[in-house]
């Protein structure tokens, strides 16, 4: 059987660096926030074109701690994808807040800015919500269309988050999201382009006094030293020792973070080869299927998925399992027509592109060390379906 995701390639690639950081990070010691997160933060800032990188507990985390430090609550309106996982929405509900889910564009499947602005347009309308934030979805390892999604929340005086859990790393005429973006999140799931041996994620941001903000909310609401700036009483112990906020307890672990210190060192190389294995699927593949993946002008993704649509989607999955070739759906059902986020606002006009997606979709086998003759068994399986 062709693996979907070949974890440990990658591995046995990096030649044992990875089992001597671990090993290094045990005999260190210092297990939670050690120094191997503070070099990670700063690669991983360097890497991003980000003044400020925070490690946090995992992808999810990294979305909510924005939204906790710009004060969303009850009666505020996050406008966000819904054909995306969903982590992207369930955060905003935490607090008390709605998610009004939006439309996709149907070559990029990442948000559609005009449906983003009918969307806002109508919840000020209607007057029972209050527009706050976009968080636009990196789907797939592409960028978002961020010039025209940035001039819509600056017309409307919104915040933007880049989820870029499935696209750290992709950029968009050179640039990565967090040009136009306030805050970048991501996820280091092991499954992810960047991934670790577990749970992590992470926030990037250039705000100063955001990056403290949310480094103070990942632990327990520590003082930090803005607070100490603006009055607080000099605080000598522990920062964490002295809470001013209600945070949470949300910290990149030292293990996962000498982890990553590694895997950061080959991922620029990684994207190269991921697009190379991607443009050489959209060639072999074109003929065959419905679309192949269309990235957006001036865009390089990192392909953490290779995403095709056909319009016998379950019968050619049945017969590529047949051939030994795994697939995934992503997504089969979309968030708006999930039960537990049916009761929440969505774009006006509806979601058509999203609706349709949902049958048609199926992801192949991706990553970066998919050699060319696996590559051709998947080619050659797909092209054999008659269906």
């Amino acid at each position: 059987m062709i693996p979907f995701i070949d974890l440990q390639a990658q591995r046995l690639r990096l030649a044992g660096k990875i089992e001597a950081a671990v090993q290094d990070a045990v005999v260190g010691g210092a297990w939670v926030m050690g120094p191997q997160v503070r070099q990670f933060e700063s690669d991983l800032a360097a890497f991003g074109q980000a003044q400020h990188a925070l490690g946090c507990a995992n992808g999810t985390d990294a979305l909510i701690l924005p939204l906790i430090a710009w004060g969303i609550r009850t009666g505020d309106a996050v406008f966000c994808p819904s054909f995306t996982f969903t982590a992207t929405a369930e955060v905003v509900p935490w607090l008390g807040a709605s998610p009004v889910f939006v439309d996709v564009d149907a070559r990029t499947y990442n948000m559609d800015p005009v449906r983003l602005e009918a969307a806002i347009e109508a919840v000020k309308a209607e007057g029972r919500l209050t527009p706050k934030v976009v968080i636009a979805v990196d789907l797939f390892g592409q960028p978002a269309d961020y010039p025209a999604i940035r001039a819509i929340c600056d017309r409307h005086g919104l915040k933007l988050i880049s989820d870029s859990a499935q696209g750290f790393g992709c950029t968009l005429d050179g640039h990565h999201p967090l040009k136009w973006a306030d805050v970048t999140t991501t996820s280091f799931f092991p499954a992810k382009p960047l991934g670790c041996y577990g749970d992590g994620g992470a926030v990037l941001t250039n705000d100063e006094d955001l990056a403290q903000e949310m480094d103070s909310l990942r632990v327990h609401g520590k003082v930090v030293a803005k607070d100490l700036k603006a009055g607080a009483t000099a605080f000598t112990h522990d920062p964490k020792y002295l809470a001013m906020r209600i945070g949470m307890n949300s910290r990149l672990d030292t293990i996962q973070a000498a982890i990553l210190i590694e895997k950061l060192k080959v991922f620029g190389q990684e994207i190269e080869w991921r697009n190379r294995i991607a443009a050489r699927y959209n060639e072999h593949l074109a003929p065959h299927v419905g679309a192949v993946p269309h990235v957006i002008d001036g865009g390089v993704s990192i392909w953490a998925q290779y995403t095709i649509e056909h319009a016998d989607r379950d019968g050619l999955i049945t017969h590529l399992k047949d051939q030994g070739v795994p697939t995934a759906v992503y997504y089969p059902v979309p968030m708006h027509l999930q039960p537990a986020y049916g009761r929440f606002p969505h774009g006006a006009g509806g979601l058509p592109i999203t609706e349709r997606l949902k049958d048609v979709v199926l992801s192949l086998p991706m990553h970066a060390d998919l050699d060319e003759a696996t590559q051709d068994k998947v080619i050659a399986a797909v092209a054999s379906y008659k269906g």
